[in-house]
């Protein structure tokens, strides 16, 4: 009988084997540590009971409150900034024959390639109140704009870097939208503003919520642009430095991160909530997307000048990035006095520990999420064993957690587990890798999703008919054919990985362990590390750029391979 078959009865025991170690290794570094960080803001200092005096004092703290308000004041208007920079750049590029229009969709994704605080410094030389633009204006017109004073240079800087988010999404949903009833309104006499404001743009809503709600929580959880831009009057800086400057034993430290979580699911929450309901089908398979159209030459000259306005923008803080790596002084004028590469070589000669440490901490991570990623996956997939599907839930729901909450869980639940060698176990540098695997988790696991659902299941039967085990099955079937979609997982949580501060600022404890994101933001906090410091932006964008295109390589060639199979 099959059921009383060795063989059979070791396949479900395999499957238990790996969703316990996948529950565990979530139960230990996801789970427990934002559970604490919630429970301790809960908890009175004094008594040790249940007491909702901490959620009342930071009600009643002005400074509180002010951040509070804040971070959602930069978060929604990063959200319509970067809706005006995306949607323009989307349309045009989506709606007419445009020359160029591959090219300017990625040059409009490359702000995402930099990490937001790498450029902070450089969009100040360049448009803050001594910075290039200003110069400029100040002799020929006498005025001074404060683009990069307080929360404006923050949701100046945050829009820049975000905006490809909505970019991305809603260019995709242009590309799904049902031709015919864009061809049903025209008939009708609606034409213009009037067709883009009632039929075009409602019709692309799913992929304008999905970016944007993903810009606001980037936004609102974000600690290093604030604190390089001296803004510390947000949640997560307060977060920050409530733990840093105070001890693992306040309170507020941790009734902010519990605000941080309650916001970031709010939004994702109120996100499908905007969907929901509504009928977003198309009638014909992938749509047709938009008619492409002519445009006269008076609108042609308007649009490339709109287009290449916001690129110029937008790419700013890379050009000023590069100028200030090779620069040697740069201050109060427009451009830097001379050009050198001694900065490179101070980084190389000094700091390398900060480019090895990232190499080594980013592909730990990376391997560790696509391992996880991957038994998800093929968990949810492939296996009927209870409880799967929660598993994926609770891996997607680190995306809604912020690094500085991860950071604060794992010193509070951690901090007291001391190693053979007394070293705490929360500031030895191996948790610095689990918490970047666990923040770039989601990423991998939709990737390795994505490289299993390629897989026909019959292909696994027809090797398990032959006599293959089913270990043997994965090991030699599927593990082979989903590669390219773990090789894309393990890329992106790479690349993301190696930028990364949020988490790390709280657990670094020496500058031996730091990585790079971490060294840069030391690095700019001084006028004279400007130069290295760039330097090393530049090398985590060349890092991140490389990872970047690698991905999108690895993704296309394993959808030519799709379709020739």
């Amino acid at each position: 009988m099959l059921i009383a078959s060795p063989r059979r009865q070791a396949i479900p025991l395999a499957q238990y084997l790996v969703a316990g170690a996948v529950a565990l290794f979530l139960l230990l570094f996801l789970v427990i540590p934002v559970v604490t960080v919630v429970a301790v803001a809960f908890i009175d200092t004094r008594t040790g009971g249940f007491t909702l005096v901490n959620f009342a004092d930071f009600l009643r703290n002005d400074l509180f409150m002010r951040s509070f308000w804040n971070s959602l004041y930069v978060s929604a208007m990063s959200v319509a900034w970067g809706t005006v920079f995306a949607l323009p750049l989307a349309y045009i590029t989506s709606r007419f024959q445009f020359r160029g229009a591959i090219m300017i969709q990625t040059l409009g994704v490359i702000p995402l390639i930099m990490p937001p605080f790498a450029g902070a410094v450089a969009m100040q030389l360049l448009f803050g109140r001594n910075g290039s633009i200003n110069l400029l204006l100040g002799d020929w017109l006498g005025i001074n704009i404060p683009f990069m004073e307080g929360l404006n240079g923050v949701i100046l800087l945050q829009a820049i870097h975000y905006f490809p988010f909505i970019l991305l999404n809603v260019s995709a949903s242009l590309a799904n939208i049902d031709r015919a009833m864009e061809e049903s309104a025209q008939n009708l006499g609606s034409s213009g503003f009037r067709l883009f404001r009632r039929i075009v743009f409602p019709l692309a809503m799913p992929g304008y919520v999905a970016g944007a709600s993903l810009v606001f929580i980037k936004v609102f959880d974000d600690l290093a642009t604030p604190l390089l831009l001296n803004v510390k009057d947000m949640l997560a800086p307060q977060a920050y430095l409530r733990i840093t400057s105070i001890g693992l034993s306040d309170p507020m430290g941790y009734v902010i991160s519990v605000v941080l979580i309650t916001v970031s699911m709010g939004a994702m929450w109120i996100a499908t909530l905007a969907t929901r309901g509504r009928d977003y089908a198309t009638v014909q398979r992938g749509g047709g997307g938009l008619a492409k159209r002519r445009m006269k030459a008076r609108d042609k000259v308007f649009a490339y000048g709109v287009v290449l306005l916001i690129l110029a923008l937008t790419l700013a803080p890379h050009l000023g990035l590069i100028l200030l790596s090779f620069a040697t002084i740069w201050s109060f004028s427009p451009l830097p006095d001379g050009f050198t590469t001694v900065h490179y070589g101070k980084v190389f000669a000094e700091s390398p520990q900060f480019i090895w440490n990232t190499l080594l901490y980013a592909t730990l991570a990376g391997l560790i999420s696509v391992v996880i990623g991957s038994a998800i996956a093929w968990l949810v997939q492939r296996t009927k064993i209870p409880g799967r599907q929660a598993l994926d839930y609770l891996a997607m729901g680190a995306l809604a957690v912020p690094g500085v909450v991860i950071g604060i869980g794992y010193l509070r639940t951690y901090y007291g587990v001391t190693l053979p060698s007394g070293q705490s176990l929360a500031t030895f540098w191996f948790m610095i890798v689990i918490a970047l695997a666990v923040r770039r988790l989601p990423y991998a696991l939709r990737a390795c999703t994505a490289g299993l659902q390629q897989v026909s299941p019959q292909l696994e039967e027809a090797a398990e008919n032959l006599g293959a085990t089913k270990a043997r099955t994965v090991r030699r079937i599927l593990l082979p054919l989903m590669a390219g979609g773990m090789l894309a997982g393990f890329v992106t949580a790479f690349g993301t990985a190696s930028v990364e501060l949020s988490a790390t600022m709280m657990l670094v404890q020496n500058t031996s362990d730091a990585p790079l994101a971490y060294g840069l933001y030391v690095y700019m906090q001084s006028p004279a590390g400007r130069g290295p410091g760039a330097a090393l932006g530049m090398i985590a964008v060349v890092i991140v750029g490389l990872c970047t295109y690698l991905s999108h390589w690895l993704l296309d060639r394993e959808r030519s391979g799709g379709v020739k199979h």
